[in-house]
């Protein structure tokens, strides 16, 4: 691996002539700015015992302080891992224990929720700063870089490992894919512990030179009016912001500025983009991708012509094909798991040797998600080897919910299988044998409580069917399907919880 530093390190640290390279809703900074505020907090973290090879952790929400810290690990060699802030203590300590975070950035919200953690903690509202100059420290190519946690089988998260090589192969993809150069301007309105946001909302931008501002989160009464006043070039989103905006009354002012905006996360049904083009007046750029590829593989072309309904074409520099089950490559039009192959493909995952071996195969990243290529190299996603629920753009994994569920003592048996929303893709929804000498009023009014104290609120099912027995398949396995089969039947009355 070469010994300089990475570009998207670099890029960002330089001075641009003066002009606002990141700001939130607080403050705006140029590049001047914000590579003092950098060496200031890197110059914090060094003194409380940060350096080479080890972690940072920030359980924050949307704000610069996020961006700074990120840029203030690697100038120390570090990697940075962002925390959910609506987790759970329990959910987070697991996160701050598996990585070994030597210190974790809080605010008033997270300081809370972690106080009888105990590990070093920097809380950013109180920090104060410190000059400091480590402009002759850089990360190199193979230093590790993020370490992004997304849930794996059995439901406990697992750390993605990128380095700082998968980052530049990912930045630069996604800059040919997008054209991005020095008048771009990217919003961003997702979470900050998402990989999309993290790369092709604030480095992608920032490595070609770009601006971006930062939003604390999605409100869909808000968000068109930032994008008009903001300048914004694109923006990044998931399915339910499209079409909670198409839903929105009244006139659509135009975004002048605006080129286009990426829909990942979840597949987005091809009559809901068309209707939101013809409404709003730019192209929705559909892809596919996943943390372990560092966010992308696919996209729907810039230029035309797009696709609704497939999830594009394999993006710069990155191979996507079919395989079956003993990863031979399938010929288009066959049915088959997706692959990956490129610099973007993670490292592999934390202390999970066996795991990284199972995914990662002769260079290739198998993602357990089904679908076809045509002879063109269209994809086209048909459904998931796994029983993943994404709601919004979160992923829920079902085993993660049972298990919470039968830890309440209140039930004796518990599934949990994704239903349709036709805002947030998926909802979870609960099937539930009762435990003894319970009755369905104690567990109408407990169990969304109780869970509440175990998961974060998208986790918690929206629905609950209660049943006397739970199918199983011959193995001893739940039946699931038989279970979406008795969804679409309606054969329970549900008892409605935190439908959002």
């Amino acid at each position: 691996m070469t010994s300089s530093a990475p570009d998207h390190f670099l890029k960002p640290m330089q001075p641009r002539g003066g002009g606002m390279l990141i700001a939130d809703d607080r403050v705006a900074m140029d590049a001047t700015a914000f590579a003092e505020q950098v060496a200031g907090l890197a110059a914090t973290l060094s003194k409380a015992g940060v350096g080479k090879g080890d972690v940072v952790a920030a359980m924050l929400p949307n704000r610069i302080e996020i961006i700074i810290a990120i840029y203030a690990a690697w100038q120390l060699r570090a990697a940075f891992t962002p925390i959910n802030p609506a987790l759970t203590v329990n959910e987070a300590m697991h996160q701050l224990s598996d990585s070994a975070a030597k210190v974790v950035l809080v605010d008033e919200g997270s300081r809370a929720i972690l106080a009888a953690v105990d590990i070093p903690k920097l809380d950013l509202d109180s920090w104060t700063g410190l000059s400091g100059d480590n402009s002759d420290i850089f990360p190199r190519q193979d230093d590790l870089a993020l370490l992004i946690y997304t849930s794996g089988t059995t439901g406990k998260p697992k750390g993605v490992m990128l380095d700082h090589a998968n980052i530049a192969a990912m930045t630069s993809s996604i800059r040919q894919a997008l054209r991005l150069g020095p008048e771009d301007h990217s919003l961003l309105a997702m979470p900050l512990f998402h990989v999309n946001a993290l790369i092709v909302s604030v480095l992608s931008p920032l490595v070609a030179g770009g601006s971006v501002r930062l939003l604390p989160g999605f409100d869909r009464a808000t968000f068109w009016d930032n994008v008009r006043t903001s300048g914004a070039t694109y923006f990044s989103g998931v399915p339910a912001m499209f079409i909670l905006l198409s839903e929105q009354a009244g006139v659509i002012d135009a975004a002048p500025d605006l080129r286009f905006a990426i829909c990942g996360a979840a597949p987005m049904p091809a009559p809901a983009i068309a209707a939101f083009e013809t409404r709003y007046g730019f192209p929705i750029l559909e892809g596919y991708g996943l943390t372990e590829s560092t966010v992308g593989a696919t996209l729907n072309p810039l230029d035309g012509p797009r696709r609704p309904g497939s999830v594009g074409k394999a993006m710069p520099d990155i191979e996507v094909r079919i395989i079956d089950e003993d990863c031979q490559p399938l010929p288009p039009g066959e049915l088959g798991e997706v692959a990956i192959r490129g610099g973007n493909v993670m490292r592999g995952y934390l202390n999970q040797p066996a795991a990284t071996a199972e995914t990662v195969v002769d260079g290739w990243l198998r993602t357990g998600d089904m679908g076809q290529l045509d002879a063109n190299g269209w994809l086209t996603l048909t459904g998931r080897k796994k029983d993943l629920i994404i709601r919004g753009g979160e992923n829920i994994y079902p085993t993660e919910v049972e298990h919470a569920l039968i830890a309440t003592g209140l039930v004796s048996d518990a599934a949990v299988v994704g239903r349709h929303d036709p805002v947030m893709g998926e909802v979870p929804v609960a099937f539930i044998v009762a435990g003894e000498s319970k009755e369905l009023e104690e567990l109408e009014a407990l169990l969304p409580h109780m869970l509440a104290e175990r998961l974060s609120r998208f986790k918690v099912p929206t629905a609950f069917h209660f049943i006397t027995e739970m199918p199983r398949n011959p193995t001893g396995k739940i039946d699931k399907p038989a279970l979406r089969a008795r969804l679409d039947q309606a054969l329970q009355q549900p008892v409605q919880a935190n439908q959002k």
